[in-house]
């Protein structure tokens, strides 16, 4: 199996193009073409993950954080990026970075959150917006089956719970070939009027390459009328954090207890308590003070989160417990995620959770 095989495995989880901009997601170091001999993954690439890899003889490196955020103008071996680098090139190792793709993914980050604590009836903190796109085509009526069979196998006409979802309107099409043409009704040189379908499918966004190739595959035409819209639909199954219930509702002093427990932290830094149960919480794994007002819109009792600064503490005003449970242990669980995904799919070679503990935090 090849390097963009596993990359192609890892985006069935979570598609690279619901990464955030600011992010850098991808392969980040490495051939593509490459033939796996192991993978690691861990959730940051340190230089003594890089050891981890060649002892265990992996040549992939699967993790979380991207080990290169910004651009690098030397590669000398003077920072930690630069040496992590520089030995996983000497050594032929691939490095793949799947952060925000995953933070947004409806089976990622957040839902590993939500499963440890327990939370059910979940649904999207902040849904990413511009991920429904929309195909319009028209195709002679003979042909409407066959693209409308086309576009669904390959992804199209998906909504919620519903598939097959299409909407068609009857119409008529012209169009008049040049010499060059070869025109599968009608002359060449001449003004042809054919009764047509025109075909509206709804798709993620991350389905286009190959929904447009079932289209062009399917449709009868030389050359193929379609259009592609961005609607603002919301996306039920993309976007960042997550909101769910306990089954019974718990006591604040009950509900501090479990997430400490949950999240093997040293520390549950908190706001103020309100006297009131905990029942609807919020999570957004990483740093998430950005989502307070989300999660207060949507009801939460409790949002759990990291990298909270003071001044984000007041803005609970008394509506909500925020609590900061830090950053790598909010995150920890995708590292297991990870390693089920990628062995379900793959038996030929090892995939390796990382023993390195990358947390650069020490509680004293």
């Amino acid at each position: 199996m090849k390097v963009k095989e596993v990359i192609h495995l890892l985006e069935e989880l979570a598609p690279l193009a619901y990464s955030e901009d600011f992010d850098n997601t991808g392969l980040l170091v490495g051939n593509a073409q490459a033939e796996v001999t192991g993978i690691l993954v861990t959730l940051d690439t340190l230089e003594e993950v890089v050891d981890e890899a060649i002892a265990k003889n992996c040549n992939m490196i699967v993790s979380f954080h991207p080990i290169l955020f910004k651009g690098l103008k030397k590669i000398t071996g003077k920072t930690y990026v630069e040496r992590v680098i520089l030995k996983a090139i000497t050594n032929n190792i691939a490095i793949f970075a799947i952060h925000t793709a995953l933070d947004n993914a409806w089976n990622g980050v957040n839902a590993m959150m939500c499963e440890k604590l327990g939370l059910q009836k979940r649904e999207i903190l902040i849904p990413q917006p511009g991920t429904i796109h929309k195909l319009t085509t028209f195709v002679p009526y003979e042909a409407a089956e066959q693209v409308r069979e086309a576009l669904f196998t390959a992804g199209a006409g998906a909504i919620g719970n519903y598939s097959n979802c299409s909407f068609n309107h009857s119409g008529m099409g012209s169009f008049k070939g040049n010499e060059d043409s070869n025109p599968t009704i009608g002359n060449k040189g001449e003004t042809h009027f054919e009764p047509e379908i025109e075909i509206g499918v709804t798709f993620q966004k991350h389905l286009e390459l190959g929904i447009l190739q079932a289209l062009f595959s399917a449709h009868p035409y030389e050359e193929v009328a379609y259009e592609i819209t961005t609607l603002n639909n919301t996306n039920q199954h993309i976007g960042m954090g997550m909101v769910g219930e306990f089954e019974e509702a718990l006591t604040e002093e009950a509900f501090l207890k479990h997430v400490k427990s949950v999240f093997k932290t040293g520390c549950v830094r908190h706001s103020a308590l309100l006297g009131k149960d905990i029942k609807r919480v919020a999570v957004l794994g990483g740093s998430g003070s950005f989502a307070i007002k989300a999660a207060q819109a949507k009801g939460a009792d409790a949002f759990i989160t990291a990298d909270l600064k003071y001044h984000d503490f007041f803005s609970a005003e008394n509506r909500i417990v925020l609590t900061d449970v830090g950053h790598y242990e909010s995150e920890q669980y995708t590292k297991d995620l990870l390693v089920a995904h990628l062995s379900k799919k793959i038996t030929n070679f090892a995939v390796v959770l990382s023993q390195v503990n990358t947390n650069p935090i020490i509680y004293y």
